[in-house]
């Protein structure tokens, strides 16, 4: 895409049993790949109108994980499925997978290439426009996101360029994903200083901190005593995140951990049309943001595939 002229806007989008599990060690909602590389097979189908899809702006109403706890402190467990037995009466084995109900919208970079329909788009009574609007949406419908099946969309916008604030009213009341990678840099310096509340130290200075150790710390909840000889209620908890907003690891793409083989080299690979690499899970930050927090440019709010480099394929947000 060379530059985008619309914002495409799929409102409301409910998702049933998307998946979870987005990474080897993160559960939650789905991994980014999901969403662009819908979008993308979105893209490839409507090449044929010379229209191209580019970023995608994914924002969270509400959801769902399918599981369930034995109680408040009990680890959460999967839901899974009861297949139909077998031919001779044995129960089919269980494949373990994680699924989330999903209710999203996403703003999607639109570029339209061909000038008469551009006009067309640009018109507020036009039937052309109307008959877009209402292809995309079934298109969309059609697909999978996540892993998981479009049940309803409740309307698709279109907006110009310059109507950024409209879009952020459009989502209220969601929370978007924002790249935190400044944060997750800002967390690992203060590991490397050390960290200490009212005096207490909580985590000793390691110059050697890295940022898997600011991802963990993340996660980990600190149980303080006030004093030496504190009681049960002279405790206080203490987490990193205080301050800095709804933090959640994420993983954004892909490190090559093998030579790049050549179409039809490896064996048993699910294509033969294209080469393979095999990979490991890249990690970094995201915050859930507010519409109203959302900067100025919006086009910084839009995550892309980046250009393959150094074997890491990865997904940025922003320009």
């Amino acid at each position: 895409m060379n530059y985008p002229n619309f914002y495409l806007l799929f409102d409301h989008v409910e998702i049933q049993a998307a998946n979870t599990i987005s990474s080897p060690i993160t559960y939650g909602f789905p991994a980014l790949t999901g969403f662009t590389g819908a979008i993308h097979a979105l893209s490839r189908k409507l090449f044929s109108q010379q229209v191209e899809l580019g970023g995608v702006m994914i924002a969270c109403y509400d959801y769902q994980i399918l599981g369930y706890k034995n109680s408040d402190f009990s680890d959460l467990t999967f839901n899974q499925t009861r297949n139909p037995l077998k031919k001779n009466g044995d129960s089919p084995s269980i494949i373990e997978e994680g699924k989330i109900h999903l209710d999203i919208s996403l703003v999607v970079e639109m570029e339209v290439k061909d000038p008469e329909f551009y006009y067309a788009l640009n018109s507020q009574d036009s039937e052309q426009k109307t008959q877009f609007l209402e292809h995309c949406k079934k298109l969309l419908m059609q697909q999978r996101i996540a892993g998981g099946s479009v049940f309803q969309i409740e309307n698709v916008e279109l907006f110009n360029l310059s109507e950024e604030s409209e879009i952020k009213l459009a989502l209220m009341p969601a929370f978007v994903l924002m790249d935190a990678k400044q944060i997750l840099t800002d967390i690992t310096q203060s590991l490397q200083n050390g960290i200490s509340n009212n005096e207490i130290m909580i985590y000793p200075a390691t110059p050697n901190a890295n940022a898997l150790d600011a991802l963990l710390e993340v996660a980990t909840l600190h149980h303080i005593p006030l004093s030496e000889h504190a009681t049960s209620q002279e405790w206080e908890t203490f987490n990193v995140n205080q301050g800095k907003g709804w933090l959640v690891p994420i993983p954004v793409g892909y490190q090559a951990i093998s030579p790049l083989f050549t179409a039809g080299e490896m064996q048993n690979c699910r294509t033969t049309e294209y080469p393979s690499q095999y990979v490991e899970t890249v990690y970094s930050l995201g915050k859930w943001v507010f519409p109203f927090s959302l900067p100025d440019d919006l086009s910084q709010c839009f995550w892309h595939y980046n250009t393959p480099q150094d074997n890491l394929y990865l997904i940025t947000q922003g320009a």
